[in-house]
């Protein structure tokens, strides 16, 4: 065992040979391409992580499309026939990075929904302003209370993702408006595609509030993995059938 000089010695020692090496230039062409290696490894794996990712997305978006056009049909005629107004909602989103796209669902609200939505604010269930949800909306037409607890509102999103505005999995894909009120640490959201589904669509949807719908998508952001997408859209069948916290 070394005495507390000898230690401060071959501290010294080892310190003295450290810096003498990265002064050394085939030294310094070892660490050079060991970084070099490092950066290849980790953006081979990020790409393969996406590039499976978008394959999961393609094959998922394709056969949803032809699964659900039964009841794409039966919607868009259940809808035309309640109101004679348009069948499809178009909205900008904010998507990766902060760039808007038109996110598509079946209308389920009122053609003038949006004008109501400021007399309303005061019901709002979502504390901080920043979502807006209430039970028993108003805006709500008989068939959109249907297809909303059931989510086929959200079906036509499948094109969405065909397209890559957006995953099968993801944030939920907020409204420029809403990104305004972020905190900074919201932000961090956006820093990957939204999705149809997340885990708090799997963990109570719109009974969870926005701070607790952030740390989710946070979580998830912070572990996401092909098989934990695989595994949250497993999950969401049974949620949505439960239909629980859908309003």
């Amino acid at each position: 065992m070394l005495g507390p000089a000898e230690d401060a010695d071959h501290n010294s020692h080892s310190s003295i040979e450290h810096w003498s090496q990265a002064q050394d230039p085939r030294t310094i062409a070892r660490w050079r391409r060991r970084i070099m290696y490092k950066q290849i490894a980790w953006r081979l794996t990020f790409g393969l992580a996406e590039t499976l990712k978008r394959a999961l997305d393609l094959a998922g978006s394709i056969f949803a499309l032809l699964c659900f056009s039964p009841i794409f049909l039966l919607t868009a005629l259940l809808i035309k026939l309640e109101d004679r107004g348009p069948i499809y909602f178009k909205q900008m989103r904010v998507g990766r990075g902060g760039k808007l796209f038109p996110m598509i669902k079946f209308r389920s609200m009122v053609v003038d929904a949006d004008k109501m939505k400021d007399a309303l604010m005061s019901q709002n269930q979502h504390g901080g302003g920043v979502t807006f949800k209430i039970k028993n909306d108003p805006r709500i037409t008989r068939v959109g209370l249907f297809i909303r607890k059931y989510s086929i509102d959200e079906f036509p999103q499948f094109f969405n993702v065909l397209v890559g505005h957006m995953s099968l999995v993801g944030p939920r894909p907020s409204l420029p408006r809403e990104v305004t009120r972020y905190k900074a640490w919201h932000l961090r959201r956006l820093k990957v595609k939204p999705g149809i589904t997340c885990l708090w669509q799997i963990g109570g949807r719109g009974d969870i509030n926005f701070e607790g719908q952030v740390r989710l998508d946070l979580q998830y952001i912070a572990s996401q993995s092909l098989w934990g997408d695989i595994v949250i859209l497993i999950k969401t069948i049974p949620a949505v059938i439960a239909g629980k916290g859908a309003y």
